[in-house]
């Protein structure tokens, strides 16, 4: 597979000013893509834009993803990302990469192509956990991240189960699953009057904490055991957790 020759193939392809053995090329007004060949020549960092096109940040996130491709595709990670990302006018902090068997890209044109294409894209810092599974950074790539999507927000890394008797709420699957922010500030308010119901939760940096109803508000963590707090600040503790 030469990485190159088939960059210089894609439809309206042509290089990309202000970085070496890099290329964008298009499907018609709306998809957007550019990549770079890695420093071997062998893998290509891709990277794509949905809608809204900004070539100056989709060359700021392949010069980054080079200049950090060992730690960002060299561990064998599904998922993996770097911070201290910065480009004009964004708020993304950080650089993702995601691995041939997460994203999938050319499997139907150009099956031998996947198998060395990282898709690299301007993240951040909370959203990836480094610890995902490959299930786990499929359903981030491909259903809660939008990474094409250069004007979205935030989806910070959480995963949490929960019980709670009076609604009948709870979770279905062993452990933690995946879930969004807005599902945490949803499911914390049920529990007020409830007793033996809970909400657990994780955030990106692997910490764990428990809140649960008795009479008062019930946080437990790594830290111990806290009491006395008013849902407002239990709702704010949890916004806090996931943007460490």
């Amino acid at each position: 597979m030469n990485v190159l020759t088939a960059l210089a193939g894609f439809p309206n392809a042509a290089p990309l000013a202000g970085l070496d053995r890099a290329w964008t090329w298009s499907l018609g007004p709306v998809l957007h893509f550019a990549g770079v060949v890695t420093a071997d020549g062998d893998r290509l960092l891709q990277t794509n834009q949905r809608g809204r096109h900004d070539e100056d940040l989709a060359r700021a996130v392949l010069a980054f993803a080079r200049r950090h491709e060992e730690t960002l595709i060299g561990g064998g990670r599904p998922i993996e990302a770097v911070r201290g990302f910065s480009a004009a006018g964004y708020a993304f902090d950080a650089v993702a990469a995601t691995a041939p068997a997460v994203h999938g890209h050319h499997r139907a044109q150009n099956p031998g192509l996947t198998t060395v294409t990282y898709i690299v894209f301007p993240a951040f810092a909370t959203e990836v956990s480094g610890r995902e599974s490959l299930e786990e950074a499929q359903a981030r790539y491909q259903k809660m991240l939008s990474p094409a999507e250069i004007g979205r927000e935030v989806v910070p890394f959480l995963k949490m189960s929960f019980d709670n008797p009076r609604t009948g709420g709870g979770s279905t699957n062993p452990g933690r699953a995946l879930a969004y922010p807005r599902m945490l500030r949803q499911e914390i308010p049920q529990l007020e009057g409830t007793s033996g119901g809970f909400v657990e939760w994780e955030n990106g940096t692997g910490e764990v904490w428990r809140v649960a109803w008795d009479g008062e508000w019930v946080l437990s963590g790594a830290e111990g055991e806290r009491r006395g707090m008013s849902l407002d600040e239990i709702l704010q503790f949890g916004d806090e957790t996931l943007r460490a």
